[in-house]
């Protein structure tokens, strides 16, 4: 968009991007000649470094004191398993614990059946060797684990990658102003201001796998980690000059 307007904006806030910038004092600039205003998104894709699982156990028996019993001891070879794979402690997180009763209905007598009680324990394991995936969800099957999701893929740390994207958006955005500015018959343009917002896919997540007694002594599945984008968005605004 352009526009010939006089600007006045937090220059010194949204120009820092740290966390003492809200605190920058206000920087008034009048600009003589028309205005572009532009929102540029630039995403830089790389591979993840990074894997998350949900590995639990769920238990049917009579009673809830057996369902409980049943269930602890079983998630504790999980979890025995994990740590004998390599996974840190730190990276082990138990994510729920359920014991509920379980009904089922008749439908000729109309009314609810008392089946017994159901145990539930999931853990979330993070571990930082993508290509260990497949094997490792096999490892936890065969530990005993029944209820599995992920693999989520993700970037430990993905600053570099926004970085680069930050480059690339505001080159981007500098020759788009540029044209405006040849186009409307001026020579160049000057940087006013700069806003950035975070967009990043960070995080991939990959459907539930489901885990059955057919499954049990299948070979370790296949796991293709891909990439993942993590991007930034920059509103900027150029004031064309001669």
């Amino acid at each position: 968009m352009i526009k010939k307007t006089a600007y006045s904006a937090a220059l010194a806030a949204a120009m820092t991007l740290c966390a003492g910038a809200a605190a920058a004092a206000d920087v008034k600039l009048v600009a003589q000649n028309p205005l572009v205003e532009l929102s540029v998104f630039e995403e830089v894709e790389a591979k993840p470094d990074t894997v998350t699982i949900g590995a639990g156990v769920v238990t049917d028996a009579p009673t809830a004191v057996e369902a409980l019993r049943q269930n602890s001891a079983a998630m504790q070879r999980v979890i025995d398993r994990i740590k004998a794979a390599g996974v840190a402690e730190r990276d082990i997180q138990t994510t729920g614990l359920n014991l509920s009763a379980r009904y089922d209905y008749d439908n000729q007598q109309r009314r609810q059946i008392f089946l017994g009680y159901q145990a539930r324990n999931t853990v979330s394991v993070k571990f930082r060797d993508v290509q260990r995936a497949g094997p490792i969800l096999d490892a936890l099957v065969a530990a005993g684990a029944n209820d599995v999701n992920g693999p989520s893929f993700s970037i430990e740390n993905d600053e570099q990658y926004k970085a680069t994207a930050r480059r690339n958006a505001l080159q981007k955005a500098q020759r788009q102003a540029e044209e405006y500015a040849r186009a409307a018959g001026y020579t160049g343009v000057r940087l006013l201001l700069v806003n950035e917002a975070l967009h990043g896919r960070a995080r991939a997540e990959s459907g539930a796998i489901m885990v059955t007694a057919a499954r049990m002594d299948a070979a370790a599945p296949p796991v293709e980690p891909g990439v993942i984008g993590t991007g930034v968005q920059i509103n900027v605004t150029y004031e064309m000059v001669r």
